[in-house]
């Protein structure tokens, strides 16, 4: 991912990018995300925000340290957010947490200004995390509620981003055929996607998914009006940003 952020910095002017989302707790060390942000910032001048999430067991598992319940997860991801920030202040800084230290780490390359740091919210506690702490939000979840609460919690006039998957294609059976083949976890429990561990539990669930689950998920086909409402359910929530997911090799 860092090194693709890199390749498109080197070849844009404009266009702006962020990571959505990224986990700073176990698999990589906050000290290390905040300085791949801060390189990234300085690539993109000032195109680049960081997004922050509290990971997925299929990619976090691998360094053994277990997959902690929601709670600690989430612990662990404020206390992250505090050393990313603290790095991000310059100078030889230190740190000493329940679940992280620094000792005399210091950024020699960062931005002049720090880049945005967006929170996943997923529930009511990452909304109320995210509007307190961050600088934004993403979320997948067209809900009203969400965006109400991470602005009661003081995310009022900060960037709500949103990611939409959609699978375009020239028939609609094509497009469903395709978003089953590639992307059956959005028709899966939520919980799944942080819970299971192995790509084979993934397959097995994969099994039991239908075409028409996934299409109840995924907007399917080539009717620009059915992308068009689904997008207008995210900006009538209250997102300011949405983010295209495209399904497939279109």
């Amino acid at each position: 991912m860092w090194s693709v952020i890199g390749a498109i910095a080197a070849t844009t002017r404009r266009l702006e990018l962020g990571t959505a989302v990224t986990c700073p707790t176990m698999r990589i060390h906050p000290a290390l995300v905040a300085q791949a942000a801060a390189t990234c910032a300085l690539l993109m001048e000032g195109r680049f925000f960081l997004g922050l999430g509290t990971g997925e067991n299929l990619n976090e598992h691998i360094v053994g340290q277990g997959w902690p319940e929601t709670e600690v997860r989430q612990e662990r991801l404020l206390e992250a957010v505090q050393v990313i920030r603290l790095l991000w202040e310059g100078e030889n800084r230190s740190h000493r947490g329940r679940h992280f230290t620094v000792e005399n780490a210091r950024l020699y390359s960062r931005p002049a200004t720090p880049p945005p740091l967006l929170l996943a919210v997923g529930g009511p506690a990452s909304a109320d995390f995210a509007g307190r702490l961050a600088d934004g939000m993403i979320g997948t979840d067209p809900s009203r509620e969400l965006v109400g609460r991470f602005d009661r919690a003081g995310g009022a006039g900060k960037p709500r981003y949103a990611e939409l998957t959609v699978c375009w294609n020239r028939s609609e059976a094509g497009a469903r055929r395709i978003a089953r083949e590639v992307w059956p976890t959005a028709a899966m429990e939520s919980s799944l996607s942080w819970e299971l561990p192995l790509p084979k539990h993934f397959e097995a669930v994969a099994e039991l998914v239908t075409e028409d689950h996934v299409a109840e998920s995924i907007v399917c086909g080539p009717d620009p009006e059915r992308h068009r409402a689904a997008i207008a359910k995210y900006a009538d929530a209250g997102y300011d940003h949405i983010c295209i997911h495209q399904v497939g090799p279109d």
